[in-house]
Order: C-alpha cells, then structure tokens, then sequence
C-alpha cells in the first residue's frame, strides 16, 4: 500500500518528468511507477507519460503529419518517442565528430616578395606586317581567262587525248574517245578547251541575225 501511494503522489507531481534522462531511462521509471500505481487507462498513461516528456519530444510528436499516434495507444507513444530521441543522440554524436575534424582547406600563409626597383624598358618595334595575299577566283567562262590558267601549268605537249598523237587534236582524232585512259590534268584541259568551245560563237551567226517570221 505504501508503495502504490507513493507511485500515485510521484506520478501527481512533477519528479519523474523526464528532465536530463535519456527516453530509455524516463521509460522504465514511468513503467515502474504506473505499474506500482496500477493506472491501467490508456487515455491517462498518455497524458501522464506525454506531461513527463520533453517539451520538444512531446511537439515533434504531436505535429507529426504522418503516422501520429492516438491519445488512446500509450505504446506508439513510447515507440514514437524512443525513436526521435535515438535520432538525436545519434545526430549529436555525429556533430561531435564533426567539431573534432578541422574543415576546410588549410590555411596558406603568404610571403610578400620584398619590393623592387621598378626599370621601364623602351617599347619593342612593331613587327612588319606582311600583306596577305588576295584570293584568286579563277573564271572558267571567258576564253582569255582560259588560256592563261593553262599557260601557268606545266602540261606535255598539246595533242590528242584519246590516242596521244600530237599531229592531230582530239576533235580530228580518228580514234574512239575514253575519259578513263586521261590523266587529272588532261581531263581539266579537255574541259576548258569543250567550255571555250561553248563559249565561242561562229561567225554566221555573230555577222547575220536570224530572220523574223512572219507572224500569221
């Protein structure tokens, strides 16, 4: 009987509050004391162990937006509590660690050079600026043209491309013609001279005009 009333006072007042304990500690001495009093009312185990909690244990589980246990279920109430004092201890000791390891780069000292005669020294020459040449844009339409692209090439010996006789020129070569049997700079030449030709126009038809017809 002694001991029942002396769990019921203890349990009134404010001595078992969980204060510098750990969950761990405040839960086995609530055990006892609730047990030795004979509270068996879910409802009141609540409210007395949720009095004796830590101010800011008891908020983080009473705003909890998931998982928030009932008024009615003291032992989700010690599960929800032992869990986030677990985190807490377990974050202090991490931030314990991390005090102890120094961050960051270390420190560089810098020695300054002691100061100099400052000597100016007179400005260098330009360098001589050497004009790029212009590009050339070879015209392949005006026969003149022609002639003195061809003339800066060395080439063999004008004749003809398909039998290689240079009696006759190809126009008069008696001989079938294949492209294949040129070189590279025949068949560049055998083009300018078929271009040229194009371009020409024969003398009956630069001297008459051609006649109008009649329009019926």
């Amino acid at each position: 009987m002694n001991a029942e009333a002396d769990a019921i006072n203890t349990l009134e007042g404010t001595s078992y509050h969980q204060g510098g304990w750990t969950v761990d500690d405040y839960l086995d001495n609530f055990q006892t004391l609730v047990s030795d009093a004979g509270y068996t009312d879910p409802r009141t185990l609540v409210v007395k162990f949720r009095r004796g909690l830590k101010l800011g244990i008891q908020n983080q589980i009473a705003t909890m937006l998931y998982g928030r246990p009932t008024d009615t279920d003291p032992d989700a109430w010690y599960r929800a509590a032992w869990r986030i004092d677990q985190a807490r201890l377990t974050n202090e000791v991490f931030q314990s660690v991390s005090r102890s390891t120094p961050s960051g780069p270390a420190k560089t000292v810098s020695v300054r050079s002691p100061p100099m005669s400052v000597v100016r020294l007179p400005p260098a020459p330009p360098l001589p600026v050497t004009p790029k040449p212009l590009p050339s844009t070879p015209s392949m339409g005006v026969p003149m043209d022609v002639d003195i692209t061809r003339k800066t090439r060395s080439l063999p010996p004008r004749g003809c491309y398909r039998c290689r006789d240079t009696n006759h020129l190809v126009r008069d070569c008696p001989h079938r013609m294949d492209v294949r049997l040129l070189t590279l700079e025949q068949r560049d030449e055998l083009f300018e001279d078929l271009l040229a030709l194009k371009d020409a126009v024969p003398i009956e038809e630069s001297c008459f005009p051609e006649e109008e017809e009649d329009f019926v």
